[in-house]
């Protein structure tokens, strides 16, 4: 069949089921490409769950034995399609009834909701397949404590036997259904920030009003930077500690860290490492010299249909997206100059606009490379005209080559010190996303380098590095007792690391108005909402790639 896969699944869950009526696409987010992301909804459901979640009593065959309650019990029918895990069952009047708990409400006339009733049906049906008598099910609604009955009619179990249909359907295409249009589901969704309805909707010109600020402009969530040598970072009692001499240097709550970053001779430990992975945090490691030089992660994430996609795209070679990339990068390039450099660099700003233009229409790698090597000339060119206080750093000057490995002058140091930070976050958005890091659609996958993070933090280097270092630089906030200069290579001393982290993490909690959605968001979810307009791209949701560019 075109379009799809040729394998259906065996058994659909009545939890899936519940999605499927709720929103086709979530359904498909979630089961088919197995994305998942808490909010404090999913949180407060879990917690009333824990319970019913802890299984526990006996529930022996019709045929065996009475069954009088068990939780946690699960049940599977080949001849229905249908598996699940039953909150509940309790003895009733000449049957079993199956209870399920729900975290919210009833509907306002007292029914059980469209969506919960179908998973109840289906609960039904499976145990009448291994022959209990079952007659209703039941929802456990926690917020107002009440019973809701579900009776499996013919139109019920009609109903809940075409979704199940449907489900198998929908689950072997190879891209999800489109969002819903507006819909009020969408602003309490765990998976807002993933599914981009307002957005894929505009995007697809299903919509033409702005999206909805659906998502938040930042997580509660920081980095934690770990750069003191010698210190081991550990996790006990839902906290991370970072301790040197089995003194505590500092101590975070789990559910404050976005990820490690451990510079130098940093220890983790494997029982941190544990922790840290069943909650989705990376740990990244540096050099001394903010090198970035290995992640560790858990187990990668289980979206291989973007991974194909974005494997086959790099296999054509088609240039569509990296096109716009590198004009988004040298149009952030020529507003950082316009800002700060004034009339002195009016020739620059006008030349990188020319190349705007052949960046845009580029019919070959070989051309684009070249474009993108004059824009990258001409700035940092006219690179030292930004910055005012030249005096206060040590070394050489900065003549406007770049030079790295080791860096010889204080600019240089700092500019690959922030590439390298940059390089982390773009990173961590790809790992989030399902991207392999690795595969890039410009960038050549050679020598180790992660290419597709190269290619979507291109946009990003004017806005972040190179902004931070002109702010360290021009606001004094650096100086000469930051650095060390050792047989001509420059580096960062340990208070010169933690003022540059301190500015970086300044800029990534800046909140801007996105150039296409019209919102505003943090850089830092700005990079994560660039990864994913891109994954859009390569499963066909969105017609073209967007750069993130300032104005």
């Amino acid at each position: 069949m075109a379009g799809a896969l040729t394998e259906l699944p065996e058994l659909v869950p009545a939890r899936m089921l519940n999605e499927y009526v709720y929103c086709p696409r979530l359904f498909f987010l979630e089961w088919v490409d197995s994305l998942w992301a808490s909010n404090a909804d999913v949180a407060e459901g879990l917690r009333r769950h824990r319970r019913v979640d802890g299984g526990g009593g006996a529930a022996p065959l019709p045929d065996e034995g009475e069954l009088k309650i068990a939780r946690s019990l699960d049940l599977a029918s080949t001849e229905l399609g249908i598996s699940a895990r039953l909150d509940l069952v309790e003895a009733g009047d000449g049957g079993v009834v199956p209870v399920d708990t729900k975290k919210g409400r009833p509907r306002p006339d007292g029914y059980a909701w469209d969506a919960d009733a179908v998973q109840v049906c289906a609960q039904v049906l499976l145990l009448r397949e291994h022959g209990y008598l079952s007659d209703h099910g039941e929802i456990f609604y926690a917020t107002t404590r009440q019973r809701v009955r579900v009776d499996p009619s013919d139109e019920l179990i009609a109903r809940t036997l075409a979704v199940v249909d449907q489900a198998r359907a929908t689950a072997v295409k190879l891209r999800p259904p489109p969002p819903l249009e507006s819909s009020p589901k969408c602003p309490r969704c765990s998976l807002v920030g993933i599914c981009l309805p307002d957005e894929t909707n505009l995007l697809r010109k299903r919509a033409d009003v702005r999206p909805r600020r659906l998502i938040a402009a930042d997580s509660n969530a920081k980095p934690l930077y770990v750069t003191e040598a010698g210190s081991v970072v550990g996790v006990s009692g839902g906290r991370v500690a970072v301790t040197k001499r089995k003194e505590e240097l500092v101590s975070a709550r789990l559910i404050d860290v976005l990820h490690v970053c451990a510079y130098g001779n940093v220890q983790v430990t494997s029982q941190a490492l544990a922790r840290l992975f069943e909650r989705d945090i990376d740990v990244f490691h540096f050099t001394y010299g903010g090198w970035l030089r290995g992640i560790s992660t858990g187990l990668p994430s289980k979206n291989v249909m973007l991974r194909i996609r974005q494997t086959t795209a790099a296999a054509r070679g088609d240039l569509s997206h990296p096109r716009r990339m590198i004009a988004g990068k040298i149009r952030n390039c020529r507003v950082l100059l316009r800002r700060n450099g004034g009339d002195s660099v009016a020739r620059t700003v006008a030349q990188l606009g020319e190349l705007v233009a052949a960046a845009e229409q580029a019919d070959s790698a070989a051309e684009l490379l070249g474009t993108e090597g004059v824009a990258a000339r001409l700035y940092f060119g006219a690179f030292p005209a930004l910055i005012s206080r030249a005096a206060a750093l040590p070394g050489p000057p900065f003549t406007g080559l770049r030079n790295r490995r080791p860096p010889t002058d204080a600019v240089n140091c700092l500019l690959s010190f922030c590439y390298g930070l940059l390089t982390k976050e773009v990173m961590a958005a790809c790992l989030a996303v399902g991207f392999d890091p690795y595969v890039g659609l410009y960038h050549r996958p050679r020598f180790g380098r992660p290419a597709l993070t190269l290619d979507l933090a291109e946009e990003f280097r004017p806005l972040l590095a190179d902004s931070v270092t002109l702010t360290l630089i021009n606001n004094g906030e650096i100086g000469t007792s930051d650095f060390l200069v050792r047989a001509g290579a420059v580096a960062l001393t340990q208070d010169g690391r933690r003022s540059v982290i301190r500015a970086w993490e300044r800029r990534m909690a800046t909140v801007v108005r996105h150039p296409v959605f019209g919102y505003k968001v943090s850089y830092r979810r700005a990079v994560e909402l660039q990864a994913r307009m891109l994954a859009a791209c390569l499963v066909g949701e969105f017609p073209q790639y967007e750069p993130m560019v300032t104005r």
